[in-house]
């Protein structure tokens, strides 16, 4: 994949992480079928800032299973990417007799502590075994770090404080995969999925169906809660972004995946414990049974007026079309661009995981304002997680992609703002 960046000079911040994976791989511990599902997670530390690489790894001959963790760090955002520091595995993200899957990092900014959510799923017990059956085998842990990751407290298991009773209609769920996020409230967030059973026939579960939800923090991460589920839309992987609402009010924004061929959005007024019907948007297309994106909210440095209705035509300034219901519409003037606004990273191809794409979103709360997609990568590309290097109007994305098959490296890019916004043709050059 050729770079691209300021100036030309991408390639020189571009991380391929596919030494790792022929290192893993040579040593036959990643196998093609499994994703390598990255999380990608920024602390502000000073003028520095720092960015977390984690990637479940799975072993083949034992039943725990492996995180790889690298980190970047730096003061200046044009310095090469020679920063990231070695793999890390974290022996103390597991359960004995489990798998660790799914990691999903947020960042509490006033104690400084880096909680790390996953899921420890109990020995070779699959998805599907658990979808056929109704049996849950996973369990909801959690960790976390005081010294940005230097070293780790033991895991907790948070199953049966969080969701208790109700487990026993869920067939299954998990965290992330990808970022959780800090409200500024001080809510701590981690978005996550649970299989609803809805009805039994004898002991076969015979409507199961995916719905995404919030764990949330109000005490700075010392207890956690379950929020209520995004129906009665089917929703699977999801993330998070806070906007502003109505007179300054926050609202939190959520994008989930769906096998309905268009992206779910839904909006929650109360932090994300209960969020308002979904609707699809027409916009932000999924692939064949969907695909893990990401979302984050950002304020840019400079920002043109442009967006697209649903045939990608450009959309009059005054037209209004509101996604939220009227009591929570922005005020007089919801045609013009509002301060923050949404970017979302996702594979852009209709049929399937191919060509990853940043689209932008100048008003969060109205439908029909994403842009058409300025793509990333060319070729096969599956999951990925979005940063914002803050201040520096630059972004960081971490992504599956290769040659053949979506799953076969992680790479890293940094872009700046600017390069999505300016670009005529809403492609990158190396697309072309």
């Amino acid at each position: 994949m050729r770079g691209r960046g300021l100036a030309g000079e991408i390639d020189s911040r571009m991380l391929s992480l596919s030494s790792l994976w022929r290192l893993l791989s040579c040593m036959s511990l990643l196998p093609r079928a499994v994703s390598l599902l990255p999380a990608l997670a920024q602390l502000c530390l000073g003028l520095f800032p720092r960015l977390w690489f984690l990637s479940p790894l799975p072993c083949l001959h034992r039943p725990a299973q492996l995180l790889a963790f690298l980190r970047y760090s730096t003061g200046e955002p044009r310095e090469p990417p020679e920063l990231w520091g070695p793999q890390q595995p974290l022996m103390e993200a597991t359960l004995p007799g489990h798998r660790t899957m799914s990691p999903c990092p947020v960042w509490e900014k006033n104690t400084g502590r880096v909680y790390l959510f996953f899921i420890c799923v109990q020995g070779h017990v699959s998805e599907r075994w658990q979808l056929l059956w109704g049996r849950n085998a996973a369990r909801l842990c959690f960790l976390y770090s005081e010294d940005s990751g230097c070293s780790w407290g033991e895991v907790k298991d948070l199953t049966e404080e969080v969701v208790g009773s109700e487990m026993k209609h869920w067939a299954t769920f998990a965290v992330g995969p990808g970022h959780g996020i800090q409200l500024q409230s001080g809510r701590l967030l981690i978005p996550a999925y649970a299989y609803l059973i809805s009805c039994w026939f004898l002991c076969f579960p015979c409507s199961v169906k995916p719905h995404s939800l919030m764990f949330y923090s109000d005490d700075l991460g010392v207890t956690w809660h379950c929020g209520k589920f995004i129906k009665p839309q089917v929703t699977g992987e999801c993330q998070v972004a806070e906007v502003p609402g109505k007179a300054g009010n926050l609202v939190l924004y959520c994008s989930a995946r769906t096998p309905n061929k268009f992206r779910a959005e839904a909006f929650s007024t109360d932090s994300g414990d209960c969020f308002q019907k979904p609707t699809l948007n027409q916009q932000l297309c999924e692939p064949r049974g969907g695909c893990q994106g990401s979302v984050v909210s950002t304020r840019p440095l400079k920002m043109p007026y442009t967006c697209q209705d649903s045939s990608g035509k450009d959309v009059p300034s005054t037209q209004k079309c509101p996604l939220m219901d009227r009591s929570l519409e922005v005020e007089e003037g919801a045609g013009a661009p509002s301060g923050t606004w949404l970017l979302y990273s996702h594979p852009t191809n209709k049929k399937k995981r191919m060509n990853l794409g940043i689209y932008y979103n100048q008003n969060p709360l109205e439908v029909n304002y994403w842009s058409r997609p300025w793509i990333l990568n060319r070729g096969p590309s599956g999951y990925s997680d979005l940063a914002v290097v803050e201040g520096q109007g630059l972004f960081a994305c971490l992504f599956e992609c290769g040659e053949r098959h979506e799953d076969e490296k992680i790479d890293f890019c940094l872009f700046s703002d600017q390069e999505v916004l300016s670009c005529d043709d809403c492609t990158s050059p190396s697309s072309n």
